[in-house]
């Protein structure tokens, strides 16, 4: 089995209480801030679009924060590293197209069928085969395509909510403009304070029903298996999972001096999939920016230390799930829109960039276009089309890419 050794001796318990500085702590907190504010943003905003309940959201980040972060804190002291899990925002962003034409549990479907994928793939070693036939910039043009929508949302929201959406805005530019300041202090952090506060001031802060104090009673949705859900979800989902976030945490790692072990992180995130999946959750994935975040200062050997922490800031952040999602909820739409369509912003700027800035650009254009789109096609949806069309372009057009630009 082609798993990589785990680093032994494995640390006990005064090993790991040894190991703790500040700075562990201080990066723990801001990784988290990070990871329970955007993201958990973008799954509301594809719930709502969907259809989904304020329970079944409410599931859905329970089982991408809690069990993710408990997966986080076992891997992280076995392989002494920071490895931080939770769900892959691509995947999610992919979920809401489904929504519109599928069933929840029919998604769920697809979601057990992305674990089962990423988890052969793990076990076997054959993920480094299968991502190098991929072409990168077809991928990320496919996901450009879907990603889209969020940004033009948030410039809506800037012409119909000027005073919350602006001053979001205009604190992640601030917070932007220093690169020191934005690697310290996270520029999203500080668009959810400055947005929390201009609701409050705006008096647009409305929950639907009274605040109550509650721990979380997941949800537990049977699956339904549907051809054509599966068909348009699982490749673009585990897809997204291995070359959008896992391979960019996996570098950012490495970049520090790290050795994650690839194989097992990818059969982590199948496994972790197929459990979080019963309880609405998109699949599971190694998340770049928190390991960033989580990795970016103290002992490299001790760094996992920040991972153990975040990993219980989400087991309890996970219990209260109820909670947060009604706060949530209770915020104008612009806020959640400004919300996701900053935290999106790079990751778009940066899938153009991959898409358009060197070879398999017209397959990547096509890409692009067909999921932009957003036709159905035998009840599948466009991202699925948009990796088709834009390699089967590539292949027939392009051919001299695929074999490393040798004309």
């Amino acid at each position: 089995m082609p798993l990589e050794p785990v680093h032994r001796p494995r640390p006990g318990f005064r090993k790991i209480l040894a190991d703790f500085e500040l700075i562990h702590l201080s990066n723990a907190v801001i990784a988290f801030l990070f990871a329970a504010s955007a993201p958990i943003a973008i799954v509301l905003a594809v719930g709502t679009s969907g259809g989904l309940t304020e329970a079944e959201m409410a599931s859905w980040i329970f089982g991408g924060i809690a069990l993710n972060g408990l997966l986080g804190i076992v891997i992280s002291v076995i392989y002494r590293q920071p490895l931080a899990f939770f769900w892959t925002i691509s995947g999610s962003v992919l979920v809401g197209p489904a929504l519109q034409h599928s069933s929840f549990p029919e998604v769920i479907g697809a979601f057990l069928g992305t674990g089962l994928l990423l988890l052969v793939l793990g076990l076997s070693g054959w993920i480094k085969r299968i991502m190098a036939v991929m072409p990168m910039p077809i991928v990320m043009a496919m996901v450009a395509g879907v990603f889209l929508e969020f940004g033009l949302d948030w410039i809506k929201a800037l012409g119909s909510d000027p005073w919350v959406a602006g001053s979001m805005t205009a604190a992640f530019i601030l917070l932007s403009l220093n690169a020191n300041i934005a690697k310290r202090f996270p520029p999203m952090i500080g668009v959810l304070v400055v947005g929390i506060i201009a609701v409050a001031l705006a008096g647009t802060f409305n929950p639907d029903t009274k605040l109550e104090y509650s721990l979380i009673t997941p949800t537990i949705i049977r699956p339904k298996f549907s051809w054509a859900t599966m068909v348009e979800l699982v490749v673009p989902i585990a897809v997204t999972v291995l070359a959008a976030q896992n391979a960019q945490g996996i570098v950012i790692l490495r970049n520090v001096g790290h050795n994650p072990p690839t194989n097992l992180i990818t059969a982590a995130c199948g496994g972790a999939s197929i459990i979080t999946a019963i309880f609405g959750t998109v699949s599971t994935c190694l998340t770049g920016p928190v390991n960033a975040i989580l990795s970016s200062g103290g002992k490299l050997e001790q760094q996992y230390i920040a991972a153990v922490i975040i990993g219980i800031f989400a087991i309890l952040f996970g219990l209260h799930a109820p909670l947060m999602t009604k706060l949530l909820l209770a915020m104008p739409a612009t806020f959640i829109a400004t919300l996701a369509g900053l935290a999106l912003i790079r990751v778009l700027q940066s899938a153009f960039v991959v898409s358009f800035g060197g070879g398999f650009t017209l397959g990547a254009l096509v890409s692009f276009l067909v999921t932009l789109a957003d036709q159905s096609l035998f009840n599948i949806g466009a991202p699925f089309w948009g990796l088709v069309f834009g390699v089967a372009t590539s292949w027939l057009l392009e051919k001299k890419d695929f074999d490393g630009g040798k004309t």
